[in-house]
């Protein structure tokens, strides 16, 4: 026989007090007084109650759960800035659930309906693109909901993130203004990843700035993963018009390209050149450590669950913040090799 389990009117009979005074007590402390207050927690302890929090948020038309929808969860891409999203919730009361679409538009859609449906008060979505009809969905059943890791102004659209075209484009002028001409691209699809889109056509932008033909540009499009990345390196180093340098979408791939350099007794940057995309961990512990993208992770985070948590509270409010990005040097670029000679 299972054992009853305590209600809020048995504390209420065990303080001697009214239930609408328990839930002061344990909802907004500070309108009871501490002897009231005092007895009543007394009680919750020796009972062993645990409100219901299933019929508050049914009471008040919210879970205080929040839904989160990345795209992997095979590196750590996301990690650090999904971390201070969590935390800055967590510090409001909030819980998190998580879901992964594996770069797949309609696991996603999926994903957001079926978080909508379990009664998630809001969304954070990775990137812009995705249907129409899906924002029309969420816009429609009020769901607030804020995009990351992508920079758009939309003022009817809630958007925490950067410029990826911008960063791509500054950190291949740099490598321009070192002297490269050859380049190769390591890239997640493009088709279904606006961030791995902008950051080709950043390069591709940049090029063309200086003069660079890029018509022939070589462009092989991968999953993220390291051996991706060295399965990659190899294609693009044994083509006849081989590369100075190696633009990689981001540091996992770069560091598949590193290792696959080592590998052919390739020296870096002495015979190549790789740079990376995001500054995650990985890009500081290989050798030589990567040339890559700062991304403020971490803000990124905080702020999205900033912005979503005030569209709780103030229905109209929206938000668009751009953060900075900055190049950190690394020791993996440096002037292509012919003219070392």
């Amino acid at each position: 026989m299972k054992p009853e389990i305590p209600t809020l009117d048995d504390v209420a009979r065990g303080a001697n007090v009214s239930t609408a005074t328990v839930s002061r007590c344990l909802n907004s402390p500070e309108q009871v007084s501490a002897k009231t207050r005092e007895k009543v927690l007394k009680i919750v302890k020796k009972l062993g109650y645990t409100p219901n929090f299933g019929a508050q948020a049914l009471a008040a038309k919210r879970t205080n759960t929040f839904g989160a929808i990345v795209p992997t969860m095979n590196n750590a891409i996301f990690a650090a800035g999904l971390q201070a999203f969590q935390e800055e919730l967590g510090r409001n009361g909030a819980t998190l659930l998580l879901a992964s679409s594996s770069y797949n538009a309609k696991v996603e859609e999926e994903q957001i309906r079926s978080l909508v449906s379990r009664g998630a008060d809001g969304l954070l979505l990775i990137g812009t693109q995705r249907s129409e009809n899906i924002y029309h969905f969420l816009e429609d059943r009020e769901i607030p909901f804020v995009i990351a890791w992508s920079y758009q102004e939309n003022k009817n659209r809630s958007c925490v993130g950067f410029d990826n075209f911008e960063a791509s484009h500054a950190l291949t002028t740099k490598a321009i203004n070192l002297g490269h001409k050859n380049f190769a691209i390591i890239s997640a699809y493009t088709a279904s990843n606006d961030r791995a889109d902008n950051r080709v056509k950043g390069i591709k932008a940049a090029l063309e700035d200086y003069g660079i033909e890029t018509q022939n540009l070589p462009l092989i499009e991968c999953e993220y993963s390291i051996q991706n990345g060295a399965e990659s390196f190899r294609t693009h180093i044994e083509q006849d018009n081989r590369p100075t340098i190696i633009m990689c979408g981001n540091d996992v791939l770069a560091a598949g390209a590193v290792k696959q350099a080592h590998e052919m007794g390739l020296k870096i940057p002495d015979d190549i050149s790789i740079t990376g995309f995001d500054n995650i961990e990985l890009a500081s512990v290989i050798e030589p450590a990567l040339t890559t993208v700062h991304v403020r992770h971490k803000r990124m985070g905080m702020l999205a669950a900033q912005v979503l948590l005030k569209q709780i509270e103030e229905k109209s409010y929206r938000d668009n913040i751009k953060l900075d990005t900055q190049i950190v040097e690394g020791r993996s670029l440096g002037r292509p090799c012919y003219q070392q000679r």
